[in-house]
């Protein structure tokens, strides 16, 4: 007998689908290591449950909207970028670089800043807020703004991810206590945090799911996982940048240090935050060193 599902979680080579209000155990089929696909939480599959006592089987992998290597998942609709107030300090780097691969593979990127009851949120929140993405500030221990975050994780596969220590887990279990999901002090003498959540599972909060995934501190635009981006897209995946784009003096504007460069001139304005187009550049300039032969 044949069911469809999805992947909530895989653990050792065994999979664990959600199909027919029952969760299944199963081991995937050879073909897919033969072929070199990993199916990912997130993923839509097919699952062959086993006779007679026999293991079920996951058959087959629906086509994917989507997909993450880092977090590992797929199909996903929003991408719950999570930074802190600090401890740690946020890196703004970091965060645009999750946030232009959202937008490459159209996923909606959104920004929960933490910990506002140790600091002042509102400069980080107004970067990304002036950039026209979604910002909400959350408080995991005083429960400030839950229903607002609530209410963004409602009917969608979500994935949460973020730097160490930035309070992921906190905060999923401030939404949804049910969870109870490792937590960890901040090591002060590294200044980040130990990486409690071993494996990326989806659990079903307000009528969706969404991904408590482990932390990062660096993520890479990388060709082998196919979340690299060229240089000549990477001006797409800042939405503030797109209505000066085609109006710059030369069609080939990079939007550097271009003359006549429309984007570099909304800088100057204040229109376009500095910080968002100094990452813009750093990731221009690590696209523009990978060659034509990388990609093929």
């Amino acid at each position: 007998m044949q069911i469809d599902g999805m992947i909530i979680k895989g653990i050792g080579g065994f999979y664990y689908v959600e199909a027919a209000d029952a969760v299944f155990e199963c081991k995937a089929k050879g073909i897919f290591r033969k072929e070199g696909i990993t199916p990912l939480p997130g993923d839509r599959v097919t699952i062959t449950l086993g006779e007679n006592g026999a293991e079920n089987t996951l058959s087959a992998i629906h086509e994917r909207k989507n997909q993450l290597k880092r977090p590992p998942v797929a199909n996903i609709d929003r991408l719950f970028i999570v930074v802190s107030v600090c401890e740690p300090q946020p890196n703004t780097l970091v965060i645009d670089r999750l946030c232009a691969i959202a937008e490459h593979k159209d996923i909606e990127p959104v920004i929960v800043v933490t910990k506002t009851d140790l600091g002042d949120a509102s400069g980080i929140s107004g970067i990304y807020s002036s950039a026209g993405i979604k910002t909400v500030c959350v408080c995991g221990i005083t429960g400030e703004n839950t229903q607002v975050l609530k209410n963004e994780l409602s009917g969608h596969i979500s994935a949460f991810a973020g730097n160490s220590g930035v309070g992921k887990s906190t905060l999923l279990n401030s939404i949804d206590k049910r969870l109870g999901l490792q937590t960890a002090e901040i090591s002060r003498k590294l200044g980040r945090g130990r990486h409690t959540t071993r494996y990326v599972e989806l659990f079903k909060v307000e009528g969706g799911y969404v991904a408590d995934t482990p932390g990062f501190s660096a993520l890479d635009n990388d060709i082998v996982s196919g979340e690299f981006i060229s240089k000549e897209n990477l001006q797409f995946c800042f939405r503030e940048f797109r209505p000066y784009i085609g109006k710059c003096r030369f069609s080939t504007c990079a939007h550097v240090s271009d003359i006549g460069c429309k984007v570099s001139e909304a800088v100057k304005r204040g229109e376009i935050s500095e910080s968002r187009h100094q990452s813009y550049v750093s990731l221009y300039n690590e696209a523009k060193e990978i060659k034509d032969w990388q990609l093929r």
